[in-house]
């Protein structure tokens, strides 16, 4: 057995797919969840892939002394993965008190406790919010960081920072953050995937949901963008691949592969889509009609954003293998299982 791993936001949606990827790696897993947002039946769904069952402890991570005593009752926990945030774009542009309180004051938490338990690592789940919209496409890790467009940005930013004066204050561990792009799909098996509380946040749950008949149609923010189609442009990243590289961002960072104490690596395919587009190859993937409309811009969206992610396919040696035509039928077939399951 490999060392234990805390993943912060387990249960959640990229947290319960790389918990899978560790655990097939052999790692012993914590998991921390408030189940906010994600529902504790993820358990099942882990321990149907992985045939194991991480250990799990309900409980917000703005509550310290409830974080140091998982800690106690867990030794020897070697690296956390920190996925646990608020995470809706528009959503943190209406409740921006939410989103400061959920994703800083739960990092501070988790980094002040880190020396005290001995804990060597944590990789920050990071996101391409903080390069706004860039000057220059595809987009490296020297990219300028700009103005946050929303306060959910703002805080990846700011947790950076945090991150980056903690290694500067010599703080006795090291860290990798790794900026996503846009993780869609879900687990092959369909035992796991994307299951938003309520109205999806993201557009591929509602282009699914849509799908199923379970919202009339789906809202596509402008179509007077300066792209091709006159929709936003993303980089869209299969999850599972993107669960993939926290392994190797564990290991390296528990195995002393670099002598850099703070290692910084986007994730994404490094091929931009565009909303429109993503509707039309999930219409082609999976047979079945998308009803949409356009409807004006939203506050807080990018324009166009795609990575380059040489980087980390040379530094780190991971590639997004899965094209999103195939992660979309993943991501329907992850929507026909929870219809088996009575789940809208």
């Amino acid at each position: 057995m490999k060392k234990k791993i805390l993943v912060t936001g387990g249960t959640g949606y990229i947290g319960s797919h790389t918990v899978v990827e560790l655990q097939n790696a052999g790692y012993e897993v914590v998991i921390i969840d408030n189940l906010s947002n994600s529902n504790i039946e993820v358990l099942d769904g882990i321990e149907k892939i992985s045939g194991i069952r991480p250990v799990f402890a309900q409980l917000d991570l703005n509550d310290k002394e409830g974080v140091r005593n998982v800690l106690k009752e867990n030794p020897g926990i070697k690296g956390i993965i920190h996925f646990a945030a608020s995470k809706a774009v528009g959503e943190s542009v209406h409740k921006p008190l939410l989103y400061y309180r959920n994703n800083l004051v739960t990092l501070v938490n988790l980094l002040d406790l880190m020396p005290e338990f001995h804990i060597d690592g944590i990789v920050f789940s990071s996101s391409c919010t903080v390069y706004g919209q860039p000057d220059i496409l595809p987009v490296t890790e020297d990219a300028p960081i700009k103005p946050a467009l929303s306060p959910y940005g703002n805080t990846k930013q700011i947790n950076e920072e945090i991150i980056r004066d903690c290694i500067h204050a010599d703080l006795p561990f090291k860290s990798i953050i790794l900026r996503y792009f846009n993780p869609i799909g879900a687990h092959p098996s369909a035992e796991i995937g994307e299951l938003p509380n309520g109205v999806p946040q993201n557009l591929v749950p509602f282009v699914t949901q849509t799908a199923m008949g379970i919202r009339k149609e789906l809202s596509v923010f402008g179509d007077d963008y300066d792209t091709p189609d006159g929709s936003c442009i993303r980089d869209y990243i299969n999850v599972v691949d993107l669960a993939k590289a926290h392994v190797i961002a564990i290991d390296r960072m528990l195995e002393n592969k670099s002598d850099e104490k703070l290692e910084i690596f986007n994730l994404g395919t490094g091929r931009g889509v565009s909303v429109l587009e993503l509707i039309h190859a999930f219409e082609k993937g999976t047979g079945v009609k998308v009803p949409y409309k356009i409807v004006d811009r939203r506050e807080g969206d990018i324009e166009k954003v795609w990575a380059n992610p040489v980087h980390a396919n040379t530094v780190l040696g991971w590639t997004a293998k899965e094209t999103v035509e195939d992660t979309l039928v993943t991501a329907w077939n992850w929507q026909l299982k929870l219809r088996e399951r009575g789940i809208q």
